[in-house]
């Protein structure tokens, strides 16, 4: 098993497909192949698990990146819809959204600023531990 706590499982028909494309258009590796029905992909120090499904799309996903800006034209030259434009939040992240050969949603982010989130309107829990 990948070492993520929290491993996302999205459904595709092609699997092979879906493995090429999401390494060409967001970079994501190889982990693991399990015939034509499973596959594990690294993506940073996370993980995901692309799975055999009829019904693919209506998952969303958002993954930490470097440079949001040079990973949204990688994923354009590659073909992914862009949904949403690279744009700066006020709380202090960069992010694009891209939908891939599946239907599903990647939104991809970088922390662009470290900003306390009751100065945008966030209400912080209890802390862990």
């Amino acid at each position: 098993m990948p070492p993520s706590v929290v491993i996302p499982e999205l459904g595709y028909s092609d699997i092979g497909a879906a493995m090429e494309w999401l390494q060409g258009a967001f970079g994501f590796t190889l982990r693991l192949r399990i015939a034509d029905h499973r596959a594990q992909m690294k993506v940073g120090d996370g993980d995901v698990v692309l799975t055999v499904s009829e019904t693919s799309g209506a998952s969303a996903v958002m993954v930490r990146v470097e440079d949001v800006p040079a990973h949204c034209e990688r994923a354009r030259r590659f073909g992914a819809r862009i949904v949403r434009e690279p744009a700066d939040y006020p709380y202090g992240e960069r992010q694009y959204t891209a939908e891939d050969l599946g239907g599903h949603r990647w939104t991809f982010s970088e922390t662009i600023a470290d900003v306390d989130p009751r100065d945008w309107g966030g209400v912080l829990g209890e802390p862990h531990g």
